[in-house]
């Protein structure tokens, strides 16, 4: 059959769509994924229920897959499976009855045994790498036992199991002898990685091992916890040259009561000593983080006291998202009392003065040469990243001109000529 598997949502997502999709390949298949793909046996809607917008892109994704079906001339099958799935299974299959199958996010053997192949898949297939093929996500850990308020993930994905260092690591192995260049470390929550197998956080010793036997060129660490941060994976961080000074650590808000009522175990004091504590064992590394505005108690005061938070934090990286209210959280009680303009409002003061910060800390790159590994060419330039940029959610290099033999995947050293809020310009040297 040819299928095609259509995922939304975060990495992790990414994750579960590239092994299914090994699985599947191992079966016979031929995979494929590409939203504009339309000529399939079948299509695997891997669907995210995060917060509203993605519940909406997801239901709008499915409904656009059902109106290709029920117009299209040969017989396809649809399947939806995932995080919408998990926690909204009943009324999907009311609501949209020419969807095949749905699948929660632990059925995915399921779909290969029970729809695809007929046949039992009683193991983990290779994965199938859907990004770039000179990067991938390297996901350390299932589910999550934070309790943050605002958060479903809990309830959709269970509690946090972490994979052993070693099978880890036996896959990071497999994935550069495949042509990976980049690691990136993803789970849930990464910092509470190893309590409950080893019990004590082993992010620091997973980091190491990482480094020093993958042989990854890069490894990049994402979805980091501020509460009871393993000071060993930072020490990880200065250590090893193949780990990127980069750190991705949503902290969501500074105001010690809106933090106490979000659960995040940690208050504005707390989050400021761990910030000093970043800069002064890395102090070249850039600091992505992502906040919330619209918090059910987030007043005029807290929303100020957030945006003083940014201008002296002074990130080099930043995400803001709109408070949504999500069923069956602890949150839910409180209500949704900050009308959607107003969350809309702060949002885009918020974003205002980051950008205005990315533009200064670029403006500071040019002149300066940095190791970039290029992720395509566009037109008539390379386009790249430093290690101070993740795919898909920051900055990028525009190189402008560019030596032959010059491929996806390779490292060049490029010296900045031109800054911009959210990009950079820069030219080759040797």
């Amino acid at each position: 059959m040819k299928i095609n598997i259509i995922t939304l949502g975060c990495s992790k997502n990414t994750v579960d769509s590239e092994n299914l999709a090994g699985g599947l390949q191992s079966a016979g298949h031929t995979v494929y994924f590409d939203r504009q793909q339309n000529d399939c046996d079948a299509v695997i809607v891997n669907t995210c229920g995060f917060i509203g917008d993605a519940k909406e892109e997801s239901i709008n994704t499915i409904l656009q897959q059902i109106d290709i079906k029920t117009r299209g001339r040969r017989a396809r099958r649809l399947v939806v499976c995932g995080c919408l799935v998990e926690r909204y299974r009943k009324e999907l299959q009311a609501e949209m009855p020419e969807v095949d199958a749905w699948y929660g996010v632990h059925e995915w053997e399921n779909i290969i045994a029970d729809l695809l192949t007929g046949e039992t898949a009683t193991q983990r297939e290779p994965r199938l790498i859907s990004t770039p093929s000179h990067y991938a996500y390297l996901k350390i850990a299932e589910g999550c036992n934070r309790t943050c308020s605002y958060c479903a993930i809990p309830l959709i994905r269970g509690a946090h199991h972490s994979r052993t260092i070693e099978d880890i690591v036996d896959e990071a192995k497999r994935l550069v002898a495949s042509g990976v260049k980049e690691l990136i470390v993803i789970s849930q929550d990464t910092t509470y990685y190893g309590l409950d197998i080893y019990h004590r956080r082993a992010l620091g010793d997973l980091l190491n091992r990482l480094a020093t036997e993958s042989g990854a060129p890069w490894i990049r660490l994402h979805y980091t916890y501020p509460a009871s941060f393993p000071e060993d994976a930072i020490e990880a961080i200065a250590r090893h040259d193949n780990i990127c000074n980069y750190i991705d650590i949503p902290l969501q808000h500074i105001n010690s009561g809106v933090l106490r009522s979000m659960q995040r175990g940690i208050d504005r004091e707390g989050t400021l000593a761990l910030l000093d504590k970043f800069r002064a064992a890395l102090p070249d590394a850039a600091i992505r983080t992502t906040l919330i505005v619209g918090y059910p108690g987030e007043t005029e005061s807290a929303f100020e006291e957030l945006k003083e938070f940014v201008r002296q934090a002074r990130f080099d990286r930043m995400g803001c998202f709109a408070y949504s209210p999500e069923e069956g959280t602890p949150a839910e009680t409180l209500g949704d009392p900050v009308p959607d303009e107003e969350k809309q409002r702060r949002v885009s003061e918020l974003m205002a003065v980051q950008e205005q910060i990315s533009l200064e800390k670029n403006q500071a790159k040019v002149g300066h040469t940095y190791r970039c590994i290029v992720d395509r060419m566009e037109g008539d330039y390379l386009v790249g990243r430093t290690e101070y940029d993740s795919p898909e959610v920051d900055d990028e290099v525009l190189i402008t001109s560019h030596r032959r033999g010059v491929r996806p995947g390779d490292f060049v050293n490029v010296r900045i000529t031109q800054a911009m809020e959210n990009d950079l310009m820069g030219e080759l040297v040797e």
